[in-house]
């Protein structure tokens, strides 16, 4: 049995003894590769995972030269009317979810303004305070667009194509641009690339994608978020832990979890029991000889 092998088993049963509504499994452990499904292997929306998308789109643009994430956002759209305090608001602040705009999370934000993104950065920023929206991820990548031009093809040419993922049909807004924070499909292993495109700090196949200083950031610099454990830090779009490990969660149980050499993705319907399973997850990784 190899290592991986030994840590898919020791999920599934997790999953079964809990009734956990996990749909896919894929683990990685150094090069070893182990995978279990319990639903048909098909696209799903990986919600807030598509963040750490986000995240590597705009590490590819900064390598290229087209963006400098330290740089204020108002050099990208410079005919955006600012809120007070906006104009020392970057693309790190917005990937980290730091600009300090209160912006409440909706269903309907993508419809209820004319331009989520103007409305966004309308608004008064309180300094680098923690607020966690998808709106701040939306206006990143509209930023981000005034750059590369379309967003979803810029990922597509630059990200997806080379990890192999083909024709992503990633949600978009009603003017036309990737919803950005969520509303991206892709299969359990399909997400599991992406996993280990960041395990590999940039490279795939020998081939590198972007530099390592980009995914570093995605677990490093933490910015202070709340007191609940697993999401009192807050990176480019990675959360601090369970234990030693850091995470790309998103909505209903979709994982990607990075502790020691292993990277466990999980796409699964159950919301609630994910932090606890993402808990058992990185317990097994760092001390099997408790399993």
């Amino acid at each position: 049995m190899t290592r991986a092998l030994t840590l898919r088993d020791r999920i599934v049963r997790r999953v079964e003894d809990t009734g956990f509504g996990a749909h896919g499994l894929h683990v990685l452990v150094g090069t070893e590769v182990a995978e279990h499904r319990w639903t048909p292997d098909i696209r799903e929306d990986v919600h807030s995972v598509a963040k750490g998308v986000c995240v590597l789109a705009s590490g590819i643009a900064a390598d290229e030269g087209l963006v400098d994430l330290d740089e204020p956002v108002s050099a990208y759209l410079p005919d955006f009317t600012l809120g007070t305090g906006v104009e020392h608001v970057t693309l790190r602040h917005l990937l980290s979810m730091s600009s300090g705009i209160d912006f409440p999370g909706s269903e309907t934000m993508m419809t209820d303004w004319p331009d989520l993104a103007r409305e966004f950065l309308g608004r008064p920023s309180r300094g680098r305070v923690f607020q966690y929206s998808n709106a701040s991820t939306y206006t990143a990548m509209t930023a981000l667009a005034a750059r590369v031009g379309d967003v979803g093809e810029y990922i597509d040419t630059r990200l997806f194509a080379p990890l192999g993922i083909r024709d992503v049909a990633w949600e978009r807004c009603p003017n036309g641009r990737i919803v950005a924070g969520g509303g991206l499909p892709l299969r359990t292993e399909e997400m599991a690339r992406i996993g280990r495109l960041i395990h590999d700090r940039g490279m795939w196949e020998g081939r590198r994608l972007l530099s390592a200083e980009r995914v570093d950031a995605m677990h490093d610099d933490w910015v202070p978020a709340g007191t609940g454990p697993g999401y009192d830090r807050y990176a480019l779009a990675g959360w601090a832990g369970p234990g030693g490990g850091w995470r790309l969660h998103g909505a209903h149980g979709q994982l990607l979890i990075f502790a020691d050499d292993a990277v466990v993705t999980i796409s699964a319907s159950d919301h609630f029991g994910a932090d606890a399973l993402a808990a058992f997850v990185v317990e097994a990784i760092e001390a099997p000889e408790n399993f």
